[in-house]
């Protein structure tokens, strides 16, 4: 049998693409709860964690100084298209207080990718570790994915040690590849982390 053609390949794809993952409601760990982000997030997100200059350091934003900012923020998340992206924030199962967010995307067909924020009196419990191996445990069951994977700047150890603790390679370094506007106002190397199945 002959090879396909490249434009056989780009019309598959095309196709695959037409069936993209849907992202569930709610995901659940032991401790958290991980909803959809709503405008009621906004001042907890504020409070906790948008205006911190030590959670934000290694983000692609600023520090917000306005809580008009984060309504902002919580608006383009929820503006985004629901069939390429959700936000979804972390609560305590206990008491649904924020402690973070949690974003997963879909860049394309098969594959999953994601950004991960914490507030800062929650670090060094675990918690985004949970969040990170409840959604790659339901992103590798699924038939349709075959990859999930994120990118931390180079000296972002925390965040590439909750990923290596998810189970997750570290597969490649991305030279200039992201924008950290509070480390530099030039782009930064960043790890790539990924699991496949």
């Amino acid at each position: 049998m002959a090879n396909p053609s490249s434009s056989t390949v780009r019309s598959v794809a095309a196709d695959l693409w037409q069936y993209p993952t849907m992202f569930p409601d709610a995901f659940h760990t032991a401790r958290l709860i991980l909803r959809p982000i709503s405008p009621a997030d906004a001042a907890p997100i504020f409070d906790t964690y948008a205006q911190d200059p030590d959670v934000t350091h290694f983000l692609t934003w600023r520090p917000h100084r306005t809580l008009a900012e984060t309504e902002a923020y919580v608006a383009r998340c929820l503006a985004a298209p629901a069939h390429l992206s959700r936000t979804y924030a972390l609560v305590r199962r206990q008491d649904e207080e924020v402690r973070g967010a949690f974003d997963l995307r879909q860049p394309g067909p098969c594959r999953l990718g994601y950004g991960f924020v914490l507030a800062r009196p929650w670090w060094g419990q675990g918690l985004m570790t949970e969040a990170l191996t409840e959604i790659a445990r339901w992103a590798l069951n699924r038939d349709d994915i075959w990859r999930i994977g994120g990118v931390c700047d180079v000296k972002n150890l925390a965040s590439a040690r909750v990923m290596e603790k998810v189970g997750m390679t570290r597969d490649d370094l991305l030279r200039r590849w992201i924008m950290h506007p509070n480390v530099s106002d030039e782009p930064r190397d960043c790890f790539s982390f990924a699991k496949i199945r």
